[in-house]
Order: C-alpha cells, then structure tokens, then sequence
C-alpha cells in the first residue's frame, strides 16, 4: 500500500503484519479503510485497470508482473499527488484482479471534490499515461499498454454496513472502466480503420551498410503510421491490427507504401521489404502483379529481398518453401529477420535456408565487450556459411560494435550508428 499518512499507533493498520513488497491489497487494509470511511463520511474511488499485467504474470512469471505494477502505482501517484492528501489510500485491488485502487476520503459536504476534483484526477492519471516517452511495462511489453480508469463514490449510510457501501463503490468503477475500456477500444478500432482506408501509412528507409567498404548495401522499408500519433510506431499499429483483426489489410498497406515510397531508389541497392505468411494470399502480392509494381518503380525482382521475422508464425515449413522457391525462381531473396530471440533460430534457418540472416539487436548491442554475444554469433556465421546465407547485424549504435561485426567476418550492419531511417525523398 501506499499510505499518504503513516497509521498512528494503535489504528486498526498499525499492528497488522506488512505484506511483501510496497502495497498493500485492498483486503489488507479493510479495516483502515472503513476507520476512515466512517471518520470522512464519504469517499470516492478511482479504479485503474491493466488486462497486460495478467499476461506478463503467465508469460514472465511474478516477479515481473511486480515490478511493472510497481511501475504502474508510482506513476498514478506522481499524477495524483495535487489532489492526494494525508489517509488517502493507493492499494492494489483484490487478490487474482490486475487493477489499483485510489481511495480518497471526504467529507459528504465537499461537494466541489466529487463535482470537479475526481473527474480532473481521471484526467491527471490519463494524461500521466500519454505523457510517457516509452511503452508503460517495458522491457516486458514494448508497445502501448492499454489501461482502463473508472470511478465510483461511496456515502456513508449508518444502516448499512461500511464494507457493503465500499463494494457498491468498486463494482461502479469496474463497470465504468468497463465501459470506458469498450469506447477507447471501439475509437482506436474506427482510428485504425481510418488509417487503412485513407492511407495513411507512410515508409521511412534505413540503411543496411557493407561493414568493409561502409557503403550502403540495401535499405530495409520500415512502417510508420499517422506522425505524432499513438499509432506511428509500427509495434503499436500492428499489435491494434492483431487485435482488430486487421493484420492483413494492414501489412498490404504497407508494402504498397514501401514500393512507392521506393521511387528513385539508389541504382544497385537492395530494397528489403517486410512480409508475412499471409503475404503470399495478396492479390497484388502475386508473381505477375508485384512484378509489374516494381517496373513502375524502376526495380526488378533482383532488387528486392523479403524479409519475414523469427517471429512469425509459419505453420507449415514444406508449403512456406513452396512459395519462397517460386519466387526465388523469379529473382527476388530472402532474409529472415530478429534472428536470435526465438528458441527455434537454428531450425528456422535450417529450413527456410534464406540468403540473407539478420542478427537481432539483443545479440549485437555492446559485442564488442561481450564474449558470449561473439560466440554466439559466431555460431550463426558458421550456420549462414553452410546454407549460403549473409549475416547482418542489426543495431548498431557504435564504430565498436561495427568493427567487431568486420573482425568476426560478418559483412553487413545495420542501425542508427548510420543515422536515424528517413524517406528517400522529400515529400512533395
């Protein structure tokens, strides 16, 4: 818990026995609760709901689950602290729940507190959410993390018992997260449809460096949605079309956009451009179809690599190398992405064979110092020599790194050490 006011000595909290970590469960501290309550005569509660905290648990186990409610509470209290005053409670909600709790005790007669100042308080915590430079649970999630806030007010009635009030308080915050969660839900869908259907997807290119020459090899298109919004990162945007099930109307987008955005591409550069296995099942994504959007383009199946991440799902190895040997036939190559973050690299190497293997980040970042990182990755360059594929480091951030990358005879890079992705022109 976090108690804005420590218990004076003999409060119905001060000889309860503490519970592991810096809160406390609304369980806990129902005693305090109704002290207060009674004392007040009113209180309102603010409720914030986090349904990704459930699944870091089951994925990540507690421990992380922990650290990221922690970083949840320490957030809703700095936006909160204008309104907090001494005996208000942050507790986290009841056992199995992933939600916090804020109860604010009152008097009754308070009548500006509960007009206007819970109301501001919703919108101090949303805005504390908005104004955060990176996903709220990361390392675990590195994308937005939905979070739901309701609210709900207790007076006190002397017929009625403290706990049965403070209940009817809680299912009202739980229902107006509930509907408050549907609508966000329901904008970001109608958002992301918008964004589909006007187009408003635009690609930005970073290069892909020979780590002997430092000459730009190829660019890799990387997807950006509308600029300054919650969905311009591409995590964002395709974690929502996941869950909208809009994936594939999306990944067509964007490969459209990768192409046009490719007009003028520099003569003899390569141009890797992200797939998915559903990609295959685009009618403009068919051998002829794609092949006649290049010529507009003024490239050739030679100029393109398609890259498909470790992370995708392929359920079907034999039928996936079906499709990639067609288009092999027709010039274009492969390359398999984030290499190294999933427990299936070597297979997945093995059986899709692809001519070029992107190393993830995690293995690249700070090799230079790293012994393990080096033997691992030399582990792939041996892979790659053996299936005839090139490595390339992805990001870089230092000249060490990229020297390190040279020695181990690993011939590409890639990251911002080259410069942040930009397009290859300017906008009209």
């Amino acid at each position: 818990m976090r108690d804005l006011a420590r218990p004076e000595q003999g409060s119905p909290s001060a000889s309860a026995e503490p519970a592991p970590g810096p809160l406390r469960s609304l369980g806990e501290a129902t005693a305090e609760i109704e002290l207060r309550f009674v004392e007040a005569g009113a209180a309102a509660l603010v409720l914030i709901q986090s349904p990704d905290l459930a699944q870091i648990e089951i994925r990540d186990g507690r421990e992380a689950a922990l650290c990221c409610f922690q970083e949840l509470a320490e957030l809703v209290e700095r936006a909160a602290a204008p309104v907090l005053e001494p005996g208000d409670l942050v507790l986290a909600g009841e056992s199995g729940r992933a939600e916090l709790l804020v109860l604010l005790f009152r008097s009754r007669r308070d009548g500006e507190f509960f007009r206007v100042g819970v109301p501001g308080l919703l919108t101090a915590i949303r805005e504390g959410f908005e104004r955060r430079s990176g996903p709220l649970f990361y390392p675990w999630l590195r994308c937005a993390s939905p979070v739901a806030l309701g609210s709900g007010t207790a007076l006190r009635n002397p017929r009625l018992g403290t706990s049965t009030q403070l209940r009817r308080a809680i299912e009202e915050a739980r229902s107006d997260a509930e509907l408050a969660a549907g609508l966000a839900a329901r904008k970001r869908r109608q958002e992301l449809l918008e964004i589909v259907i006007d187009e408003r997807v635009h690609c930005v290119y970073e290069p892909i460096v020979d780590t002997e020459s430092l000459t730009a090899f190829g660019y890799e298109a990387l997807a950006r949605g509308p600029a300054g919004s919650g969905l311009e990162s591409p995590t964002n945007l395709f974690r929502l079309a996941e869950l909208e099930d809009l994936t594939f109307d999306l990944d067509c987008l964007c490969r459209k956009q990768a192409l046009e955005g490719a007009i003028e591409f520099p003569e003899g550069a390569k141009l890797f451009l992200n797939i998915r296995p559903s990609s295959f099942h685009d009618p403009s994504f068919q051998p002829d179809a794609i092949c006649e959007t290049l010529a507009r383009c003024r490239l050739t199946p030679r100029d393109v690599v398609f890259e498909i991440s470790e992370q995708e799902s392929i359920h079907n190895f034999s039928l996936f190398r079906g499709m990639r040997d067609d288009y092999g036939r027709l010039g274009f190559e492969f390359a398999l992405d984030d290499t190294g973050t999933g427990y299936a690299s070597f297979q997945t190497l093995l059986e899709l064979t692809p001519e070029f293997v992107k190393v993830d980040r995690a293995l690249v970042a700070g090799i230079d110092e790293d012994p393990a990182k080096r033997a691992i990755l030399y582990g792939f360059q041996s892979i790659a020599d053996r299936i005839g594929a090139r490595l390339v480091g992805e990001g870089l951030d230092t000249l060490e790194e990229l020297r390190t990358l040279g020695k181990l005879g690993i011939p590409f890079g890639q990251g911002w050490l080259f410069g942040k992705p930009t397009p290859l022109r300017s906008p009209k």
